[in-house]
């Protein structure tokens, strides 16, 4: 046996026991918070802690009646090697009862295996890859899934008529789940897709492409890329080539006008019809109240995005676990104890469905409009209680 296969033994046997080790109700909880807060995609951390603090703020700092203590970690992006090797520190130096954030699927993927050895229960924020529910029975999701937001896309179009389709997505996991999902339901209601393109996650230039679209001529593209970069930069060439006076309609996830980047895309997203669970613009008066006391701790410019809302979910959904756990937050009474919970969130009623550990909810369609001077989606239709189409049949 190698030196460095020792170590991994020794490692992975440390997990296991500081993962059985149950934590007394009145210690602290630490929470290991594994986001990106540095390069393109650092807003993504700056919201999940904006969204803590906020439920934190509310519920004296304590969840499930123990004081709480969040420890950050950057991965500066997918870097799933990096997060699994934050994850076995979290849990063997810091001795972190829960593991949350991962905001990128691949490094969602890379944590279930250590969140199975320690049995520590891990909290999704927001990587979106259908099977990562799958990869560890510690494993549960408050965000969605991008194929439970795509496939009422696809139906929505389906309803308006639109028959010839071309997809475009962002060449990793979660793009190949929206490209599978939007493919499978438009074509089951009588849709054809014509023609696929994935792209590659770094500085594509999306001239080719839009111009390939444009010679193809379909009646509708639909696309997803995560948020961020990517969707203006396709969207200032989509409008560049002229693409909606040619006759070609556009839809997309709400990705595509994430809130947190909204101003910043500009005009060139204004009409543009998307597909989600969370609006910066929903009317309940829940996120009314989220929203304002949102502002009133962050500022007017940093806008709640869907990363901010699941993050504060995420908050309350482990609060009402150890409410039932009577602050035991052990991996299996903790699990159990996620299963079926349900509750208002600012984005509308959601669920966590005990088959599968994943989220139910609603799916918003929206439409980019100014308001008050403001770029926002507006809701105007909608699809209840949507599970993630890759687990329906699981969870029946």
């Amino acid at each position: 046996m190698t030196k460095r296969t020792i170590l991994s033994t020794l490692l992975l046997a440390g997990l296991g026991l500081l993962g059985a080790t149950a934590h007394a109700a009145d210690e602290p909880l630490r929470i290991g918070l594994i986001a990106t807060y540095s390069g393109p995609y650092a807003d993504y951390g700056r919201q999940f802690d904006a969204g803590i603090a906020l439920y934190l703020k509310e519920h004296g700092g304590k969840v499930g009646g123990r004081t709480v203590e969040i420890v950050k970690k950057d991965t500066a992006g997918p870097a799933p090697d990096a997060a699994k090797r934050i994850a076995q520190e979290l849990i063997v130096r810091d001795k972190v009862n829960v593991l949350t954030g991962l905001d990128f699927s691949p490094n969602a993927y890379a944590v279930g295996a250590i969140a199975t050895q320690a049995k520590i229960p891990t909290i999704v924020m927001n990587a979106a890859s259908s099977a990562i529910t799958t990869s560890s029975p510690y494993v549960a999701r408050l965000s969605f899934t991008v194929q439970q937001v795509t496939d009422p896309m696809a139906r929505y179009m389906l309803k308006e008529g639109i028959k010839d389709a071309y997809t475009v997505v962002a060449d990793y996991a979660s793009g190949v789940d929206a490209e599978t999902a939007f493919k499978k339901t438009f074509t089951a209601g009588g849709g054809k897709v014509s023609g696929e393109v994935r792209t590659p996650m770094n500085n594509p230039d999306f001239s080719a492409y839009v111009q390939r679209i444009k010679d193809a001529k379909p009646q509708a593209v639909f696309f997803f890329f995560p948020s961020g970069v990517m969707p203006p930069a396709f969207l200032k060439v989509w409008k560049e080539r002229g693409m909606e006076q040619a006759g070609i309609k556009l839809y997309a996830t709400g990705e595509a006008t994430d809130d947190s980047y909204l101003d910043a895309t500009g005009d060139v997203a204004l009409g543009l019809v998307t597909s989600h669970h969370y609006s910066f613009a929903h009317p309940s008066p829940k996120n009314q109240k989220f929203v304002k006391d949102f502002a009133a701790d962050n500022g007017a410019k940093l806008r709640p995005s869907y990363f901010a809302v699941t993050a504060y979910d995420a908050m309350a959904a482990i609060d009402l676990a150890l409410a039932k756990t009577k602050g035991d937050a052990s991996g299996d009474k903790f699990m159990d104890a996620l299963k079926g919970l349900s509750f208002e969130s600012p984005r509308g009623p959601i669920e966590i469905d005990p088959a599968t550990r994943d989220i139910v909810q609603t799916v918003y369609i929206r439409k980019t409009e100014r308001v008050n001077g403001q770029l926002v989606n507006v809701e105007f239709d909608k699809f209840d209680r949507v599970k993630d189409p890759a687990k329906e049949a699981t969870a029946k």
